[in-house]
């Protein structure tokens, strides 16, 4: 008998190629090595006795990974930094002297996670540009399409699928904002040394500060950064992982009300998502067509947000100028929120790039609801007309609760009728026909999309480049 071991559906079933490869162990331990060669180019350029045959050296067998040599090290070690320092070195030979110089483990790790946290953001912004596309799209084509609203679940006041569809919008704007701030904010680490003093590279250099910020300023360049963190203990402050895990959270929230929403117009039959011809929606029941990628986005969301916690825990116990324990849970989290959320975002965009509206269902239910809502505008023409406000207000509530009892028996609903057989409503057909255009109870839902779409296609153009093709769905 075979058996496998467990394997994370976030990789086999969920999150895309680009994001899987950047929390590869390819692209971290690379990033370590360049990382390793910028020290010591930037080291020999300011005056260490370290030769460019060296150099060469390392970047010859930069990609030359032995992960099979760097896990005997490691079990042997205990320290995956040593681990990787000797089989890098037993491939640059002439350079293995002089690899990580000066630098503690968190020169390299540390780097390189917000080196991957910056690059993994990026990806995210180009999801969240995209959606914001397909959503903007969508709102543009239905502006004017009226449709039940609903409050507490419950009939109200009519808006149209357009305007509800900036609703999504909005929030994903807020979290595109949250994200360039964030974005912004990150900083390059640098060389920190043991508590974060750089005493070891002061060393280096003969009490010589300049040339220290000089290295530093140096690497980050390379790794485009223009800013560096000026104050830190051995690691840069866990409060960044959970700045950048809260876009990813909040994100998650937006995405979850959408998938929500859409769930409930799902049942009542208004909004379908795109659903294949081999697709199967019930193993048991095969008229079903369930909103299953909405679903994911809620489980997935779920998982998100919920993570956030294990985030804000790990940044409130980092004791004095460095502590162990954020290390394993951080490479748990750390790769799996992102992966998660690439996972929602590729998922939001499969449902609106092939969303079916069903206009006539829409239509029907509105239409089932109109009486009821009219009701007010009915009460304020028959008053108008001369008719008594208290006593017509008294007959509408009893007209609609004998109405609503039918409904709820499977009748339809007669409440026009009764308000037009009754006199003192002094009401006409042709009047009452004037008075339940659809258009006339949609406020300004067509001119608010118009007017907040400039803001959105404004930020469209800016980020233009990042519309690109959606990932593909596995299952």
């Amino acid at each position: 008998m075979t058996t496998n071991t467990y394997e994370n559906p976030l990789t086999t079933r969920y999150s895309s190629m680009p994001m899987q490869n950047l929390f590869s162990s390819d692209v971290k331990f690379l990033t370590w090595r360049k990382l390793w060669i910028e020290l010591a180019r930037g080291q020999r350029e300011l005056g260490l006795q370290i030769s460019s045959e060296q150099i060469e050296d390392l970047e010859k067998n930069a990609h030359d990974i032995d992960f099979k040599r760097a896990g005997e090290i490691e079990r042997e070690t205990r320290h995956d930094v040593m681990a990787h320092i000797k089989a890098f070195g037993e491939k640059a030979k002439k350079a293995a002297p002089i690899i990580h110089l000066g630098s503690t483990s968190c020169y390299v790790t540390d780097n390189t996670d917000i080196i991957i946290l910056r690059d993994a953001l990026n990806l995210i912004k180009s999801q969240l540009v995209l959606i914001i596309n397909e959503l903007a799209t969508f709102a543009k084509k239905h502006k004017d399409l009226p449709c039940l609203a609903f409050t507490h679940f419950q009939s109200a006041q009519p808006t149209t699928v357009g305007k509800r569809a900036c609703l999504w919008i909005a929030d994903l704007m807020s979290d595109l904002e949250d994200l360039d701030a964030v974005l912004k904010k990150i900083k390059f680490f640098g060389c920190k040394g043991a508590t974060g003093t750089a005493a070891s590279f002061l060393s280096l250099f003969e009490n010589n500060h300049q040339k220290v910020l000089e290295l530093e300023k140096k690497i980050a360049k390379k790794f485009g950064f223009l800013e560096i963190y000026p104050i830190s203990g051995q690691t840069y402050s866990r409060k960044l992982d959970f700045s950048v895990l809260a876009v990813l959270s909040s994100i998650a929230q937006s995405a979850m009300k959408f998938s929500n929403d859409f769930r409930l117009l799902s049942h009542l039959k208004e909004l379908e998502e795109p659903f294949l011809k081999t697709q199967v929606g019930s193993s048991a029941m095969p008229y079903k067509r369930n909103p299953m990628r909405s679903e994911r986005i809620t489980s997935l969301s779920r998982f998100v947000n919920v993570t956030l916690l294990n985030a804000s825990f790990t940044a409130s116990e980092q004791w004095l100028e460095r502590t162990l324990d954020d290390s394993a849970n951080r490479r748990v989290i750390l790769p799996q929120m992102f992966l998660a959320t690439d996972a929602i975002l590729s998922l939001f965009v499969d449902i609106m790039s092939g969303a079916v509206v069903n206009k006539g269902v829409i239509k029907k239910n509105l239409k089932t609801e109109l009486p009821f809502l009219a009701t007010e505008n009915i009460l304020m023409h028959a008053v108008k007309k001369g008719g008594n406000r208290q006593e017509l207000h008294e007959k509408i509530k009893q007209y609609s609760l004998k109405a609503s009892e039918e409904i709820k028996k499977g009748g339809k609903n007669d409440l026009l009728n009764k308000i037009l057989d009754d006199d003192d409503f002094s009401l006409s057909k042709e009047e009452l026909d004037k008075i339940l255009v659809v258009e006339d109870f949609i406020g300004r839902s067509i001119e608010q999309v118009d007017e907040f779409l400039v803001g959105v296609n404004e930020m469209l153009k800016t980020n233009k480049k990042l519309i690109k093709d959606k990932n593909e769905i596995k299952v």
